[in-house]
This record gives C-alpha cells, structure tokens and sequence, in this order.
C-alpha cells in the first residue's frame, strides 16, 4: 500500500513498506535532456556525473564513500524528461541516505578541476556508443523521428556541446531546474512513514519551491522518412517505429500489451517465433514503447546479417499488419493479457525497480495505480480497442525506418 505525503515547498513523497532488510531510495527531479537551451546540450546529464565530485562539506571520495562503507550502492540516471539520483542501503540508514540526498543535489559545488576530468569520461561514453551500434540505432532513430525537436536530441550531447561546458554553465542549469516542487522521493523499505516524513522534512523542508516547469515544446509535424547509413557493420541493424501515445492518453496500456504481444520480453513473441524461431534470421528482435509527456514513441528492432535485412523487414511489417487487419480471437486475447499481467506482478518484486517506477508515476500523474487497478484496467481491454491501437499505431504507410548496413 502506497502512502504519500506533500510538504509545503512542494516536495512530493511515496513510500511503499517492506519488511526488508535492504530498502531502496530515490530522489526524480522533472527536468532531462530535452528542456536544455541552446548551447547546452548534454547538460542534464553532465550534471549526472559531476553531481557526485564535490559539495560544500564533501569531497567526492566522501560522497561516493558515505552509503558504500555501510554496504550501500549510490547511483543515477538521466533521460529526455528527468533526472534521478537513487541508492539502495540497508533500512537503518535511511537517514545517512536522505541526508547525502540533499547534500549532492542543494549543495554541490561542481569542482573546475573535476568538470575537465569528466568531459573527458562523457567524451569515453559518447565514443562507446559509436562502438555499439545495437544501442546508437535508438539514439538516431528519435532524432529521425523528432527531427528539429529538442526531444530528438541524444541525452548524452555530442563532442562539440560537452568540450564547451563550463563550470557557470552547470551552475545556472541547477539554479534554473533543481526545486523541490519538480522533485518527488521515492521509497520502497523498511520504516515506519511517519518517521520517513520526519527525516525528509529535516534534511529538505529548509529549501524554497522555483518555478514550474517551462512548457516543453511539442513535436508537432511527423513525416516518415526512410533512412540508410553505411556503418561498416557486420551485422545490419534496423529500427520501424512511429510515434505514438503519450503519457495522458488513455490507449497507451493498449499499446503496451500490443508491444508485448509482438516483441516483448518473453521468447513466445510473434516477432521472435516468427524471425527468430521459424526462420533463423536474426539473434536479437524486440519491440518496445516509450511515452513521453506529450508524444510518445514505438519500435521494432533487429539485427541480422545484411543479406536478411530486406526479409526481416518484410516479416516485421506481416506481422504488423496482422494486428490491424484481424481481431484477436478470445484465445488469444486471454492469453496475452495473462502474460502481461503475470510480468506485470514479478516484476513488483523487484523493489529498485518498484521504487523507481511509482516514483516516476507519482512525478507524472500524482498517484499510483495500484497492480489490481492495472490488472482490472488490462482486463477491460478488448479486442476491437487493440484493432484501432493497431490501426493507429502500425499502419505500415506511418512507419519510419532507420537501417544501418
């Protein structure tokens, strides 16, 4: 059972108890790669790395040694929408947790020496994601499909934007995005909630509520376009995708089970039956579904070996097209909702990612559904409703392609 509480600057707080002896914590901030102003990009999450190199009472040794010397393991994330720093430590030290919490995100110091040595480290990532093309496909196919739009850009920047960086640079970001009314914590632990508001008000009730944020600019216009790249690849890569739901729209739960039913993570896929299991063409086939705030977007890739390409990809689209050409039968559609309702539960036993989910519901919505309101939502689903979803989303006329060879 969730409980939440609002404190008076704006700070959002969820907690889920679980006798545990490892509790899990995060701290989501409503800002990511895609509300950077020109000339900044790849700062949200530059950020993210010097985040941890220094506060005013801390050197980065003491930041990174404060939770691991008790056991404890300090991380953190960056996407298009927002920015999270999250650990996982036993339950008695909730406090040494929260209080590192406030300390690494109100009071770093961002050291000059310490953003030279990490342009060089997220120069080191950007490269290695030009090593892995299974993972940079992704990168440029949102930049294909939101082409001239801020969420199109990649998380991490490129060369040019993070050798420009500076130390003031870093410091107006933070000025202008870190407030506690665009901050939820997340908690997932053993302890009790009254005591849990009572450490969150010490550590973070002294700092003042900002801003909202500035309405993001919408991608408005989506055109498909059909792109080849020559990477000098053993394998080709591909993505067909379009965009899709975001986060208000009622279908996107839809979507979700659409997805899973066509390239989720269970080996009995129709893309992995069909591609993988009948035909031996490709190792690695999936589909996916990310929604944002105001668009959303849904992809199929795989990797084969480039004389397959072109059959792989008419195999996609057959597949595609099968799920707006046709009604699920009952059979089938009973089974696909078990299975992504059975996903749906073992995957709340994992508590970190339990953590980090209803956080990032209660940033976005406000609430969380609890997993019987989902399962009662996934079993009103019917299959004239996936007949439009499929419609609306694999129309093999909307698809872009992105193919590297």
């Amino acid at each position: 059972m969730y409980q939440t509480h609002i404190f008076p600057n704006g700070l959002r707080l969820i907690h889920n108890y679980v006798p545990n002896k490892a509790a899990y914590c995060g701290l989501i901030i409503n800002v990511g790669s895609r509300d950077e102003q020109a000339g900044e990009f790849g700062m949200a999450h530059f950020i993210e790395h010097v985040i941890f190199k220094g506060t005013e009472k801390r050197k980065a040794y003491h930041i990174l040694s404060r939770l691991e010397d008790v056991g404890g393991e300090l991380n953190a994330y960056t996407t298009k929408e927002d920015t999270c720093v999250y650990a996982t430590f036993m339950a008695k030290d909730y406090e040494r947790a929260l209080e590192l919490f406030a300390d690494i995100v109100f009071h770093s110091v961002f050291p000059e020496k310490e953003i030279e040595k990490e342009k060089d480290v997220v120069l080191d990532e950007i490269n290695s994601y030009k090593d892995n093309p299974g993972e940079l496909i992704f990168d440029d196919f949102e930049e294909l499909v939101y082409s001239g739009y801020p969420i199109g850009r990649n998380i991490l920047g490129d060369e040019a934007s993070v050798e420009q960086i500076s130390r003031e640079m870093v410091l107006d970001f933070v000025r202008r995005n870190y407030f506690p009314n665009r901050m939820v914590i997340s908690s997932v632990g053993d302890i009790a909630f009254d005591k849990l508001v009572r450490l969150v008000e010490k550590y973070f009730a002294g700092y003042e509520s900002g801003p909202s944020l500035q309405t993001r600019v919408k991608p408005e216009i989506y055109t498909p376009r059909f792109v080849e790249l020559d990477k000098d690849t053993h394998q080709c890569h591909c993505i067909i995708g379009n965009i899709a739901y975001d986060y208000t729209q009622d279908n996107r739960l839809a979507l979700s089970l659409l997805i899973n039913l066509l390239g989720g993570a269970g080996m009995n896929t129709r893309l992995n039956l069909n591609i993988r299991e009948r035909h031996g063409l490709a190792y690695n086939i999936e589909a996916s579904y990310t929604p944002y705030s105001d668009t959303g977007i849904a992809m199929i890739y795989f990797g084969c070996d480039p004389e397959h390409a072109e059959w792989c990809l008419s195999l996609c689209k057959k597949e595609m097209r099968s799920l707006y050409e046709e009604k699920l039968g009952p059979v089938q559609l009973k089974r696909a909702k078990a299975q992504m309702v059975g996903q749906l539960a073992i995957s709340s036993e994992n508590y970190e990612n339990l953590m980090l989910s209803i956080g990032k519901s209660f940033l976005i919505y406000d609430k969380v559904d609890s997993l019987e309101d989902i399962y009662t939502q996934v079993d009103e689903i019917t299959s004239e409703v996936l007949l439009q979803v499929a419609k609306d989303i694999f129309d093999i006329e909307k698809q872009s392609i992105l193919l590297y060879k």
